[in-house]
């Protein structure tokens, strides 16, 4: 649905703001410019704008399209519907109406994402995140970069959320500026600051209901922890976005020692030297790296850490995904 109240409407109503004159705009376009200039993107740069139709994504489409004409910017818009809401074609035609309006191309895609969630026995959430990051891959020109709307506070959420699941440096490191050909370059802007741009310019924006669902853990961690910790701390979401700098650095640092690690244990057959372990910390990098991707659970790796250590031999660990680690003589072995 569309946000009522102070929004003047944007498709059948009002013309947009000048897409040259920032006007009430001019904090979001600042903050636009500024994250562009530290992820390096250059003039003449093809961008893929990520636009779900909330407050974040329009503040990012408006302030681009008022950047673009300085730095020769091709912009192109992607939205993809999942499909889990009755009013979800509504909120596409929207983002489609409101690209056209500053002469920006629109591709919009359809998933049913509960149905994907169900085939492949993830949550709602993670299936649908998947599923949008795969469209943008999908309708981005091989040039183009991918440039999402994520503002401080996600990062600030990401954070929380993975160390309640007890996750380890690299939940704590929260969310990237930059990975692979997705940027992120409005993560220095607070949310209620783009909002309170949006209205003062009177440019429409989407509401989604499922973001008050407190049963979703994202939504509770915005609405309720956050919050609170604010109470603690006003400046908390800058001192978790820290925090997260920190952990990013040191588990880089980390990875290095790791992978060093692994390649002077490793044989030429393939074998792992666990005669010597090195500490925990480092012993469990050096088996995630070997292992690879999907990674195992962290109760798999402290368990072929105690095989490894321990003096039983002839043990054979499951790792998940088809694959088994076995341990003879202290060596290692991974298929």
């Amino acid at each position: 649905m569309v946000e009522q109240g102070t929004h003047k409407p944007l498709v059948g109503g009002s013309n947009p703001p000048s897409a040259t004159s920032p006007g009430p705009l001019a904090p979001i376009v600042a903050a636009l410019a500024s994250g562009a200039d530290a992820l390096a993107i250059r003039n003449g740069a093809s961008l893929l704008l990520a636009v779900s139709g909330g407050p974040d994504s329009m503040a990012l489409l408006h302030a681009a399209a008022r950047v673009a004409a300085d730095r020769d910017w091709t912009l192109a818009v992607a939205h993809l519907d999942h499909a889990l809401r009755v009013e979800s074609s509504t909120d596409a035609a929207f983002v489609a109406d409101a690209a056209a309006a500053l002469g920006t191309p629109a591709t919009v895609r359809r998933v049913d994402v509960a149905m994907l969630a169900r085939d492949e026995h993830r949550s709602p959430e993670d299936a649908g995140r998947e599923a949008r990051y795969r469209c943008f891959d999908e309708v981005a020109a091989p040039d183009a970069l991918i440039v999402t709307a994520h503002t401080a506070d996600p990062p600030a959420e990401t954070i929380v959320l993975n160390l309640v699941r007890g996750s380890g440096l690299a939940g704590a490191a929260g969310i990237p500026a930059r990975r692979g050909r997705v940027i992120r370059p409005l993560l220095g802007a607070r949310r209620f600051a783009l909002r309170a741009a949006l209205d003062a310019a009177g440019i429409a924006y989407l509401r989604d209901p499922t973001n008050d669902d407190v049963h979703y853990a994202r939504n509770r961690i915005r609405l309720e922890v956050l919050p609170a910790l604010e109470r603690i701390n006003p400046n908390v979401v800058n001192a978790l976005l820290r925090f997260g700098r920190l952990a990013a650095d040191d588990d880089e640092a980390l990875d290095l020692i790791a992978r060093g690690e692994l390649e002077r244990r490793r044989s030429g057959d393939g074998g792992i030297d666990w005669r010597r372990p090195p500490s925990r910390a480092i012993g469990r990098r050096v088996m995630r790296l070997a292992i690879g991707q999907p990674a195992p659970s962290a109760e798999r790796i402290e368990a072929l850490l105690d095989a490894a250590e321990g003096g039983r031999g002839g043990v054979w660990i499951e790792l998940g995904g088809g694959r088994q680690a076995s341990v003879r003589e202290r060596v290692i072995r991974i298929g």
